[in-house]
């Protein structure tokens, strides 16, 4: 059975994107789950959890997905922890502004209150 679609559409909905936050979306067994270990692996990488979802994606092989939200833009880190915790990375993606422009306007007034 192949599993639906995967994207966020639904959820943004629900939840709009917000700044320096990132998203994934994961999946494991259903024995295999527990929010406490994703929290773990999230707050091993200095981050917050700040939106768990759990679904089903019709899939056999993983019945149990969840969309996470996390306080930081570098997702990777977070999703290389969830995998050590044993949970598959199916989707990741960064919300808000995440382009560089943003990054350089920060860096830029950061620079000028150095300056002062």
């Amino acid at each position: 059975m192949q599993p639906k679609e995967l994207n966020f559409p639904e959820l943004d909905r629900l939840y709009p994107a917000m700044p320096d936050c990132s998203r994934i979306l994961a999946g494991c067994r259903r024995a295999d789950y527990s929010a406490s270990r994703v929290a773990t692996a999230v707050e091993d990488c200095n981050a917050h959890v700040l939106n768990l979802n759990v679904t089903d994606l019709g899939d056999e092989e993983l019945p149990v997905v969840f969309d996470l939200r996390v306080n930081i833009r570098n997702v990777e880190s977070v999703a290389r922890s969830l995998e050590r915790y044993g949970y598959r990375i199916l989707l990741s993606e960064t919300d808000g502004d995440a382009d560089s422009d943003t990054f350089r306007e920060r860096l830029d007034e950061v620079l000028r209150y150095i300056n002062m």
